[in-house]
């Protein structure tokens, strides 16, 4: 590795370790090639979202720094420059060795930036249809990045992979339901809350009710509905795949048992384990990876 490519792949680890929180310490019970792949892809994801939340930039200022993003990434993925100079961002060079290293397919890195890019302006969905292009774009295919470097063996990953994220995508919007509407934005599909006679200037207003209880318990059940029909991707990941996953099923899924238990008031509580109990999911699943010595035979980091 020349002293570049190991300066990207150290960056990414530090961001990674500064910002991703206790799934950082999920990311050690992979091994090691895996877990500096795992701190690139969340570099690169981070990095993207950074860019369309700026507060400080006009929504104009944002979209051009997301489309320079996606030319540079595109002149790296090319190899039309050297990646490692100016005006490239640190993690281009690792995230590009990581994308040939595990066969990653492109377009799931500019889909990301696809899917931000819809940030930019008041979100609104008429369907769940509609919501859940939205989530392939910001969670879906960060799903499939990850069953590429975790390694899988049977292409219904692809699938089960998608609607993970969508599961995870669900509970992050259920969670931030009151803060996103102050940025003008609405997840939840309107035929939701038609279905519930609870409007958007409610959702404004943190207006806690019967109505709102009622439409809660439902998207509630349909992110549920959602862990447990991915639960399958355990089926087709490798060893250390399954068990990052599971630290990521519990640690998502204790939110939405915590929204259930508080009787759905995301408006007065940011829901969340608590540091504890995260750190333990997250300790489990390193121990687990210090004493499985099983092997991997079978299992392909890609299609």
């Amino acid at each position: 590795m020349n002293t570049r490519l190991s300066e990207s792949y150290a960056y990414c680890q530090q961001l990674a370790k500064q910002t991703a929180g206790n799934f950082y310490y999920s990311f050690l019970a992979l091994r090691k090639e895996q877990f500096q792949a795992m701190c690139v892809l969340y570099a690169y994801m981070r990095t993207v979202d950074d860019l369309g939340d700026q507060s400080e930039l006009t929504l104009v200022d944002r979209g051009d720094a997301l489309r320079n993003w996606r030319l540079e990434l595109q002149q790296v993925l090319e190899h039309q420059s050297d990646p490692d100079a100016p005006p490239y961002h640190p993690c281009f060079p690792a995230l590009r060795d990581v994308i040939e290293r595990y066969r990653i397919p492109r377009d799931y890195f500019f889909a990301v930036i696809t899917g931000v890019e819809s940030d930019l302006q008041p979100v609104a969905f008429a369907t769940f249809e509609q919501l859940q292009e939205y989530c392939y774009h910001v969670a879906g295919v960060v799903g499939l990045c990850c069953i590429h470097i975790w390694g899988f063996h049977d292409e219904r990953a692809f699938a089960a992979g998608v609607e993970c994220g969508l599961a995870f995508q669900l509970t992050n919007i259920l969670r931030d339901l009151g803060e996103d509407i102050q940025m003008g934005r609405v997840y939840l599909p309107q035929e939701d809350l038609d279905r519930f006679a609870y409007t958007r200037s409610d959702i404004q207003s943190q207006i806690y009710d019967q109505r709102f209880r009622d439409l809660m318990q439902f998207e509630v059940e349909r992110a549920k509905s959602y862990y447990q029909s991915s639960e399958c991707l355990f089926d087709y990941l490798s060893p250390e795949g399954q068990r990052i996953l599971k630290a990521m099923h519990r640690i998502y899924g204790g939110i939405l048992t915590e929204m259930e238990r508080m009787d759905y008031n995301v408006y007065t509580t940011r829901f969340g384990l608590p540091r504890w109990r995260k750190l333990l999911i997250a300790g489990e699943a390193i121990v687990a990876a210090r004493w499985f010595s099983g092997g991997t035979k079978g299992v392909r980091s890609h299609i």
